[in-house]
């Protein structure tokens, strides 16, 4: 659909970027980019840079639809041919053919996303070297983990089609909170915007004294559950009011949580920063973010204590190490979202290795029992809530492509 048109916008921004080496001093070139959709607890779009020395590079691009046409209709044409260890020129060509398009936030940025990951993937197997020694060195030799652990029991057995209201009540959230502190995460996190078993009305973003209570009562059952063992986190997703949104933090107050994610909706960083500087929690955003200049009002006005953005939604592997730069100015933590396979999670593991004020990367696929098959290797990923950073070439994974065919959404 997009291809003759791809193809004639190529040429031209080719000549725009007069920058380009010549094809003929190319070690490699780029001969495909192509897609997969593993039908996971989100559909985790993999995305492929083949070459034609044999190397072929694995990201992935967050769940959104049309992302597949948008890399391989539009994408594929424009990046056909050139060098993939341009990573950085590759990622500004990206932008600059899409222009006016979603190339600053949307569809367009999550496609760019997911293509340079895998070019990153790319780049390190061609130079022999682990993606974080690309971006400078590694500063830790492991990186940390936080478990989403939902709403209790709550996702799964929505996506069951069986939900119980006892699986949003204070009993099913500490049974989470064990089972996550028992298998080594020293960071657990929790939905509050879950039913109560009343009907309110949620389009308010008003909430009352028994919704109030309600929510109190789940956490204070996770922090009588795991003590000092974890630290403990909740998840809003945009839902409440400034005024609710503050009401909750008082109220929450005595469980001295690590951070309250996402509040109130994200398009107003003034009620972000209104909401910050009112009330006594620390407060973490940034996964409907896009870009370095997606977070730099929030870190110039010190809007939150924790910025979240996502990897293969945010602009990439480079984007999120210059979003983590400019969160270091001003003394602000590092925290990814990440709702990814194996692969996203790997990208993270690199950011999480090569910059100085990052605290734990998030899993959210726990109620995955195949999660790790989709690597080619018997050892698991995860170990006692902790990723090895590691020394293979480029993102230091590679895919079992049988399990992800068993697994392809159709």
């Amino acid at each position: 659909m997009y291809s003759d048109f791809a193809d004639r916008l190529a040429t031209t921004m080719w000549q725009d970027f007069d920058r380009t080496p010549s094809r003929e001093d190319n070690p490699a070139e780029i001969t495909d980019v192509s897609t997969v959709v593993v039908d996971g607890n989100f559909p985790w779009t993999i995305v492929t840079v083949e070459t034609d020395t044999g190397v072929t590079g694995v990201g992935e691009a967050y769940p959104s639809p049309g992302v597949h046409e948008v890399i391989t209709d539009y994408f594929e044409p424009v990046l056909r041919g050139e060098n993939p260890l341009d990573v950085e020129r590759l990622y500004n060509l990206m932008r600059a053919s899409l222009s006016g398009r979603g190339s600053q936030q949307g569809i367009g940025t999550i496609a760019i996303s997911g293509i340079e990951l895998a070019l990153w993937d790319t780049a390190g197997k061609l130079l022999d070297q682990p993606v974080y020694q690309l971006l400078g060195g590694k500063m830790r030799d492991e990186v940390r983990m936080y478990a989403d652990c939902h709403g209790g029991e709550g996702m799964v057995a929505a996506a069951r089609n069986d939900q119980r209201t006892e699986t949003y009540e204070a009993e099913a959230y500490a049974r989470s909170a064990r089972d996550a502190v028992d298998d080594g995460y020293e960071i657990v996190k929790f939905d509050l915007d879950v039913p109560s078993g009343r009907d309110i009305d949620t389009l308010s973003r008003h909430l009352d004294k028994p919704e109030l209570e309600h929510k109190r009562r789940l956490v204070e059952a996770v922090t009588d559950e795991v003590g000092d063992e974890a630290e403990v986190t909740v998840d809003l997703h945009w839902n409440l009011s400034v005024e609710a949104a503050e009401r909750l933090c008082a109220i929450l107050e005595p469980y001295d949580l690590a951070w309250i994610e996402d509040p109130i909706p994200p398009e107003n960083e003034s009620a972000m920063t209104r909401l910050n500087r009112s009330v006594d929690q620390q407060l973490l955003t940034g996964e409907n973010r896009y870009g370095r200049h997606g977070f730099r009002d929030l870190v110039e006005r010190q809007s939150v204590a924790f910025v979240a953005p996502d990897i293969p939604k945010t602009g990439g592997i480079a984007e999120t190490k210059k979003i983590a730069e400019l969160a270091e100015t001003s003394y602000m933590t590092l925290a990814p979202h990440n709702i990814g396979s194996p692969v996203a999670t790997m990208a993270g593991v690199h950011v999480g290795a090569s910059v100085p004020n990052f605290l734990g990367l998030e899993f959210h696929a726990r109620d995955v029992p195949w999660w790790d098959d989709l690597v080619d290797t018997d050892e698991p990923l995860i170990r006692n809530g902790y990723i090895d950073v590691p020394d293979d070439p480029g993102l230091g994974i590679e895919l079992d492509w049988d399990v992800v065919e068993t697994h392809r959404k159709r």
